[in-house]
């Protein structure tokens, strides 16, 4: 059992066993099954089934060579291609625990997650858009001391070239399902993310059902424009969802219509998931482009609520099934379903995955609307090394506290009606207030500061920043100047910045950014 992660309490543990939700499955395992078959595509090469399973086994036995054991923790911060596919396949097929980066964490957070997880590896691209990753690993590297190895798809420089460590394969222990499998990154309020650790049982049981409920078969042709290391593109049921029944997986590098639909139409693409910010570039474009999409079968939206008039417009663009997925990297996971009415496609956020998942509604003024309290067969029961937060985040009996306030319809679908936390979902990246105001009450003229996130038509949310200073207000340009220096990933900056002589303030004295948030309501969208 690795230390500082919380299990299933023994009774919920035996009755998912009994019950069919966790027969025993790993994630090592799941390409396994289909061997000539087209597995993975991306910008440079693709993949068989035959050609996956062998690469994942050389460099599981490669890790393994360089001296990387069963229960080490390895950050990955590889961006859409192939080889991060081939890595986490290695790493649970060895034991290995990847801790999932995104492409645009800096110097911040990866120290931070290096440091919280113990890693003693780090996985990176040589550049990728624009930005020399070698130079953000030496920084970590010297502020790391339990790291040991910098692997890199690439140019190594002075680290170890990535394509140097596979090995010829060799027998390995199969993995404990209740174990560990890999770490995810959560969107908190407190700071920087906690860490989500998630088994082979409960990853497991998420792709299956998800994939069973999305209707993914060997046909199924499903293109990654999310960052891969995203829960939702990774399993909801995502890339292992495809590859356990057979299917194709196709990487992109980014999600522009320019570059995507023919990709649609070469690869004949059956199905996508999309932020909301995404999907409505998607059908504004939709008509620009002389391109046959009618392979696309099905629509995934996610990451934060989709608008009505939104939904419809996909609808109308696209003519194929829209579905919306509601849910979170620590568990739960909401879908519309394939058959579901239109009415509750475009309205609701869909209804849990499992039968097996709990859900309460925290109603406390009798309005219907609550927070979302959850337990299940692949819902955390506590984030890792995160005693103190953990006493927070859940409930005695176990529930986890999600954040997010909800209604339920009479069918049973959830609405999502905004947050509990101080949390801004920008573009699908959840971003935590606090950890924003900290970085800036460091600007040398800046005395106080308070973030608050405003309605946005491209985005979902804008992140806007109120300040009051001493001195010569920043310009928006020297604040993301000056967070780039600090390391901080640059979607986290503020897309506006507001000088403010005093604060609205609350009953008891705190900043009002409810007061801040109707400032920002009544005055036309702007760059800042």
């Amino acid at each position: 059992m690795m230390e500082g992660f919380v299990p299933w309490p023994a009774e919920f543990a035996e009755r998912y066993r009994r019950e069919g939700y966790w027969p025993g499955e790993t994630l090592g395992g799941l390409p396994r099954l289909h061997s000539g078959r087209t597995a993975l595509v991306d910008e440079h090469r693709s993949w068989t089934y035959a050609e996956l399973d062998r690469d994942a086994d050389r460099l599981a036995a490669g890790l393994r060579r360089l001296g990387i054991q069963a229960g080490d923790r390895v950050v990955v911060q590889l961006p859409n291609v192939g080889e991060f596919v081939v890595l986490c396949l290695a790493c649970y097929r060895a034991g290995v625990v990847p801790v999932l980066a995104l492409p645009g964490h800096r110097r911040t957070e990866i120290a931070y997650l290096c440091e919280l997880s113990g890693a003693v590896a780090y996985v990176i691209p040589d550049r990728h858009g624009g930005f020399d990753f070698r130079e953000l690993a030496r920084d970590v590297a010297a502020v790391s001391p339990a790291l040991q190895q910098v692997l890199v798809l690439g140019d190594p420089g002075e680290f170890t070239s990535l394509a140097s460590v596979p090995a010829e394969p060799e027998p390995m222990p199969v993995p404990d399902p209740s174990g560990v499998a890999m770490l995810l990154l959560s969107g908190g309020t407190t700071g920087l993310p906690k860490l989500i650790p998630r088994t082979h049982d409960d990853y497991a049981y998420n792709v299956r059902a998800s994939a069973d409920l999305c209707a993914v078969n060997e046909d199924t042709c499903y293109l990654v424009v999310l960052p891969v290391s995203h829960n939702f593109a990774w399993g909801c049921p995502g890339v292992l969802g495809v590859l356990r029944v057979g299917g194709k997986v196709v990487l992109a590098g980014n999600g522009s219509p320019a570059e995507v639909f023919p990709l649609v139409a070469r690869e004949r693409v059956s199905m996508v998931a999309l932020v909301p910010p995404l999907l409505v570039l998607w059908s504004d474009a939709r008509r620009r482009f002389d391109v046959d999409l009618s392979s696309l079968r099905l629509l995934q939206v996610g990451g934060s609520k989709l608008a009505e008039p939104q939904a419809r417009a996909a609808l109308d663009a696209f003519g194929c099934t829209l579905q919306q997925v509601f849910g979170m990297a620590e568990g739960l996971l909401n879908f519309t379903r394939l058959d579901d009415p239109e009415e509750e496609v475009v309205t609701t956020q869909g209804r849990p995955l499992s039968p097996a998942d709990e859900v309460r509604v925290v109603d406390q003024d009798g309005t219907g609307c609550g927070e979302l309290l959850t337990r299940g067969p692949y819902t955390l029961r506590g984030y890792y090394r995160a005693e103190d937060h953990n006493r927070v985040a859940f409930t005695p009996d176990g529930y986890y506290r999600t954040g997010d306030l909800v209604r339920l319809t009479p069918a049973g679908n959830l609405v999502v009606e905004g947050r509990v936390k101080d949390q801004i979902n920008r573009a699908g990246e959840k971003i935590a207030a606090v950890e924003i105001e900290g970085y800036l009450s460091e600007y040398p003229s800046i005395r106080e500061a308070a973030v608050v996130g405003a309605a946005d038509a491209r985005l979902g949310e804008r992140i806007c920043a109120f300040v009051r200073v001493d001195g010569p207000a920043p310009s928006l340009t020297e604040i993301r100047s000056f967070l780039r220096s600090r390391g901080v990933a640059a979607f986290k900056a503020p897309d506006s910045i507001e000088v403010v002589n005093s604060w609205p303030l609350t009953s008891v004295g705190k900043i009002d950014k409810k007061a801040l948030a109707r400032i920002l309501a009544e005055r036309p969208q702007s760059d800042g």
